[in-house]
């Protein structure tokens, strides 16, 4: 059941991204993908904060967000992680960007030969 809870969410917030991203479309600067990860953090933690049940976080946090925008999922283990030790969500948040840009180049560059 949880996988199809997943999957459905998902489904509905790559969507959601899509038409989103369709809004603004010819934009010069990535206001889609701004866009997304804004509205994704607001509703991370609005539904993070509410209480939610263990499907209901699956089906809205894993699935709909986590189709939506990775954005969101990353800002909350941030939060998470600064509640226990703030040098913890500092050094996710320094590392999660410094090695993702760095593999991203990696990538881009074995790609480019």
């Amino acid at each position: 059941m949880s996988i199809l809870l997943v999957a459905f969410g998902g489904a509905i917030g790559a969507s959601l991204r899509h038409m989103v991203s369709l809004l603004f479309a010819g934009s010069a600067w990535p206001v889609g993908t701004l866009m997304v990860n804004i509205i994704g953090c607001l509703a991370m933690g609005g539904l993070a904060g509410s209480g939610l049940s263990a499907q209901a976080r699956l089906f809205w946090l894993t699935g709909v967000l986590g189709g939506f925008t990775t954005f969101s999922a990353f800002s909350l283990e941030a939060a998470m992680l600064w509640e226990r030790a703030a040098w913890q969500g500092v050094a996710y948040v320094l590392a999660s960007v410094a090695l993702s840009l760095g593999a991203f180049s990696v990538g881009w560059l074995l790609a480019r030969g």
